[in-house]
């Protein structure tokens, strides 16, 4: 008896454990933010980051009615660098400056005050783009159009919705 509530135990923990790791929508190769940096610059194309979290009712929203869609998965992965990051992560990276820090305090620099969170960065790492909450998929067409016509070089988002 005495084993078997150990092994209880255990697995409590173990499955505790692996319920914290925010998971990151199917069929897509993210890649962590310091591989997605890296590859950026390396490739010299646009990075597209998505902070979500365990148990973020707005992330798997979007996970399964905007990024299940095939035309998204298509758009994004033929032309982004694409990075997932549990914005409550424990999960070490280095940083291109050579400092190492966690998916939770890349979160609190850029500014993730909540969940859902999409970022569009150039190939150095410069923000073009963030935006909050959940997106449709027509949503994440005008965002993507917003960053192939360059338009954050000459005016907002918002400015760009109201023009297209």
């Amino acid at each position: 008896m005495k084993h078997f509530i150990r092994y209880l135990i255990v697995m409590a923990g173990l499955l505790s454990c692996s319920a914290l790791y925010a998971e990151p929508p199917a069929g897509y190769d993210f890649l962590a933010y310091d591989e997605g940096l890296a590859q950026a610059k390396q490739d010299g194309r646009k990075v597209f980051v998505y902070f979500g979290r365990y148990g973020c009712g707005f992330c798997d929203k979007v996970n399964k009615e905007s990024f299940s869609d095939a035309s998204i998965q298509k758009l994004y992965s033929e032309n982004y660098v694409l990075v997932y990051v549990n914005s409550e992560g424990s999960k070490r990276m280095t940083l291109p400056s050579g400092e190492r820090i966690t998916e939770m305090q890349l979160g609190e620099r850029m500014n993730t005050l909540g969940t859902p969170v999409f970022y569009f960065l150039d190939a150095d790492g410069k923000e073009l783009l963030k935006i909050y909450g959940y997106q449709s998929v027509d949503r994440l067409k005008q965002m993507h159009n917003y960053i192939a016509d360059a338009a954050y070089a000459s005016g907002s988002f918002s400015e760009y919705r109201g023009k297209h």
